[in-house]
């Protein structure tokens, strides 16, 4: 858009600043527009209507001398070119007429702000000129129009884009050629380019300490925009708004203390097309802005949620959890069995690697960050029944992988829904042990679960066989199913609080189980065998008892063990032992013997009960198990057994059985 200035450059137009008018404050007012008014019209009236913005007002046919009616339609005139917030009055004079105005109608001028001019261009002259004005007009018209129609593109496609603030950054310092901060009290939300936030404190702090009155051709052009209030409001200065505070902080400060857009540049000043555009982009950041609380708001709501259901979780509230989690993730939580997952990372990367874990895991798993620990993210992931494959654990796997050697990630076995505290603290052992291994990643259930390895069908029914006395009506299985998991992985008063029953409550399940099944548990031998069949009913419906004898006899456990994939299961496990010189596996095979305990192991091997104890802790990093869990009590008394036989294992109601 041309400027007053600009129009006194061009020869051909013979215009200049009436004598008495002070030319520089005026010379970059915008002219938007030319509209000729004879003498004889403005002493009729004329104009009667309002005038555009910005436009600037020929007046012909005049005397040497504006007098008497001239002189006072002229000031009337100027008074609505003020209120119309015109440009300027041009008055066409002959050649070497240089003052046709009276010292009222300059004074009038000064008062008013509205600039006098003469020119002596012919009017064929003004008529191209106004013909090229318009011209201009309708051009910044259209490149406004494309700048608004680019602006809305900006606009992402879901509410929460964490983008979508940074693209419009980057397109509004592009179309202005300036620099642009959006923040609010918490800090810079999008800045283009990445210095603009040190630029833009730079300027708060300067326009507080020098104010606003000196040349701001110096310094950059700074405006502010709250976007909570962006429709309403022109642009202000900046230092009048932020008081001086550095940028992170200048939302703090604004009027209602919301998040702000800054936009400076140093040449030339914003003129109304810029600040429109700038309005507009604040509008549109506002909106922005909403969908971004509002987004945050439901993401914690969620969040928390999340949060909940696995503390429930970890404390075996599984119906409560589920109610929990029935309107976020309907159907999440159905399953009755679980595996658990710790992703370890970096404090101040916990969040973002969040982020990606809950994308990964695509609505599969809970996926929340440990309250308990600042570097540690859990996925719970529901197990369903003939589920195939391991997507989960494939998809964290190759993200603990991008993120390097500062993460790692540790997996549990399969294990029921009420046992997830069990299933999180094998998971936290074997990331432990991941940290020793060069992918960083040790998953107890990935090629190294005992569960996964056995033949399905085959081994449910061994487990229906063995369990089949607590499937009688009188028995109570929904009761032994929910005790016996964590009663034979617990001490009692820990099993009691976790099952909020009372200690001999679970000490009379589990005696009457004992009683049913023929078992000693307070062996090692007869607790993992009975695990191992809870572990593989762990769809947890209650079985029928006429499906024992469906799809071919009941096998024996033995049968189950000897099978090519449980041997190499075991060789696996064990094959890191059975290499270390300190005879690990005769250790073990003793301390299983004497039910798990150092004493008389000691005493049996002729060693300290500090050397058994540092041989467990070896076998425990060889097989990356907690030998303190009934988990790994297993998995080392059926290895030990599948390679060696050195450690008997319990069928039903008696020894191990022979295959029929």
């Amino acid at each position: 858009m041309l400027t007053l200035g600009a129009l006194v450059g061009r020869i051909e137009l013979e215009l200049a600043f009436a004598g008495g008018v002070a030319a520089a404050p005026h010379e970059a007012v915008r002219v938007a527009g030319l509209a000729t008014l004879t003498l004889p019209q403005l002493l009729e009236g004329e104009p009667q209507r309002r005038l555009e913005p910005g436009s600037l007002v020929l007046l012909t046919e005049v005397p040497f001398r504006l007098r008497g009616r001239a002189e006072v339609a002229l000031e009337t005139l100027l008074e609505q070119l003020a209120l119309d917030r015109c440009a300027g009055l041009v008055v066409s004079v002959l050649s070497g007429a240089h003052q046709p105005f009276s010292l009222t109608v300059r004074e009038a001028s000064a008062a008013l702000g509205i600039p006098l001019l003469i020119t002596t261009a012919p009017p064929r002259t003004w008529a191209e000129a106004g013909r090229d004005l318009t011209a201009r007009r309708l051009a910044d018209v259209e490149s406004h129009a494309g700048q608004l129609t680019t602006l809305v593109q900006q606009l992402p496609t879901r509410a929460g884009d964490p983008e979508a603030m940074q693209r419009i950054a980057d397109w509004l310092a592009c179309a202005l050629k300036a620099e642009v901060l959006v923040s609010d009290p918490g800090g810079v939300l999008a800045a283009s380019p990445e210095t603009a936030a040190e630029a833009l404190a730079e300027a708060f702090l300067r326009g507080h300490r020098e104010g606003l009155a000196r040349d701001r051709s110096q310094g950059p052009h700074t405006r502010l925009f709250p976007l909570a209030s962006s429709s309403a409001g022109e642009a202000r200065p900046l230092a009048a708004a932020v008081g001086g505070l550095p940028a992170a902080g200048a939302a703090a400060a604004a009027d209602d203390g919301s998040t702000v857009l800054a936009v400076a540049r140093r040449s030339p000043s914003f003129d109304e097309a810029d600040l429109r555009l700038m309005r507009h982009a604040a509008r549109l950041l506002g909106l922005l802005d909403q969908a971004r609380r509002e987004h945050r708001a439901a993401a914690d709501a969620a969040h928390a949620a999340r949060t909940a259901a696995v503390e429930l979780l970890l404390d075996a509230e599984v119906d409560k959890a589920r109610r929990v989690m029935a309107t976020q993730a309907p159907g999440l939580l159905t399953p009755d069995a679980v595996r658990v997952f710790v992703v370890d990372t970096p404090q101040d990367e916990r969040d973002a690697v969040l982020r990606r874990c809950v994308a990964g895991t695509a609505g599969r798993a809970l996926v929340v960050a440990d309250p308990r620990e600042d570097r540690r993210i859990l996925v719970v992931e529901p197990i369903r029944p003939r589920r195939t494959g391991d997507a989960v654990a494939t998809e964290l796997t190759r993200l603990v992988a991008e993120l390097g050697a500062d993460a790692s990630l540790g997996g549990s076995g399969t294990h029921p829904m009420v046992m997830v505290a069990d299933a999180l603290q094998e998971a936290i052992t074997a990331q432990r042990f991941a940290l020793r291994r060069p992918d960083a990643v040790a998953l107890s259930a990935q090629s190294t679960d005992l569960v996964s390895v056995l033949p399905r069908d085959a081994a449910r029914r061994w487990a229906r066989g063995l369990l089949e006395p607590l499937l009688r009506p009188d028995a109570q299985w929904e009761q032994m199913r929910d005790t016996l998991p964590t009663a034979l992985a617990y001490p009692y008063t820990v099993a009691a609080r976790r099952l909020h029953v009372h200690r001999n409550t679970v000490r009379r399940r589990v005696a009457k189980a004992a009683e049913l099944l023929d078992m000693d548990f307070t062996t090692v031998r007869d607790r993992a065998t009975a695990g191992l069949a809870l572990d593989l009913l762990a769809e947890r419906q209650r079985p029928e008892r006429s499906l024992t004898l469906v799809g071919g006899a009941t096998p024996t456990l033995e049968a189950l063990l000897a099978s090519p994939e449980a041997r190499a299961w075991a060789d696996h496990l064990l094959c890191g032992a059975r290499g270390d010189r300190r005879n690990l596996l005769t250790t073990a095979a003793v301390w299983l013997a004497h039910d798990a305990h150092v004493e008389p192991t000691a005493r049996a091997l002729g060693f300290s009960e500090f050397t058994v104890r540092s041989h467990l802790r070896a076998l425990e990093s060889h097989m990356a198990r907690d030998l303190g869990s009934l988990g790994g009590l297993r998995d080392l008394q059926f290895s030990l057994h599948i390679l060696a036989g050195e450690v008997g294992v319990t069928d039903a109601r008696g020894d191990l059985c022979t295959t029929p």
